[in-house]
């Protein structure tokens, strides 16, 4: 059985090594970038299962090596680890692509503990598609390829990070139907809801509307239920 390769993009080799070690312990390959270009020079000529992503590289930082990997493509869960820990830094990490975001300095185990329930939720989401869990949804122009994991709106692709599509495929797998932001977070994220759980909620689906072309008031896909939660129009 392949062994899962993780990417470490870490400048502070000090940090480097810490995160190494635990993650070494678990079984798991480990692959080393001290910069933002040479993160991507990976990522491009391996088969990577999951990056923990520093912000302040040299080269290139975590947001320019996320933009790349994501237009790239590349589906893999994204940990932001950065010394950057206010609300601004967190939610650009999140709406540009990553999956999850630590701040510095960060407890080894709990990093630990997010890259396993990142790579299971990862896992879950790409098995191999069978006759019971095949699904495309259309609604009006909207059309949501499950398999294919692609969102076309009157024939034009929208481009969708990993987390907005898994959200907006939640929602419309489950037309009218009214999700709370912690039932969102739980479904989406796969983890244990946390105070600012909402916040990062909101902000995915404030992107995901103007994706959608929402800006323009023509159609509303996704309504707000004040005091309750989302729910998809159809």
């Amino acid at each position: 059985m392949q062994r899962t390769t993780i990417l470490i993009a870490e400048d502070d080799p000090d940090i480097a090594e810490l995160i190494a070690l635990h993650l070494g312990k678990e079984g798991y390959q480990l692959l080393k970038a001290a910069d933002g270009r040479e993160a991507v020079r990976l990522v491009q000529g391996n088969s990577i299962d999951l990056v923990i992503l520093d912000i302040m590289m040299p080269h290139m930082d975590g947001y320019e090596v996320i933009r790349v990997i994501r237009e790239q493509q590349y589906r893999m869960p994204i940990i932001f680890l950065s010394a950057k820990t206010s609300d601004f830094d967190k939610i650009t990490g999140l709406v540009m692509g990553a999956d999850d975001y630590m701040t510095k300095p960060f407890n080894p185990m709990e990093l630990l503990a997010r890259v396993n329930a990142q790579l299971r939720r990862f896992k879950q989401l790409n098995q191999p598609a069978s006759p019971t869990n095949q699904g495309t949804i259309v609604a009006g122009g909207l059309t949501i390829d499950l398999e294919q994991r692609t969102v076309t709106l009157y024939d034009e692709r929208i481009e969708l990070t990993p987390k907005e599509f898994d959200i907006l495929y939640l929602l419309a797998s489950h037309a009218k139907k009214v999700f709370s932001a912690e039932h969102i977070f739980q479904q989406v994220w796969g983890e244990a809801y946390y105070e600012s759980g909402g916040n990062t909620v909101m902000v995915h689906i404030r992107t995901l509307r103007k994706k959608l072309g929402e800006d323009d008031k023509q159609k509303q896909w996704i309504k707000t239920v004040w005091g309750v939660g989302y729910a998809f129009q159809g």
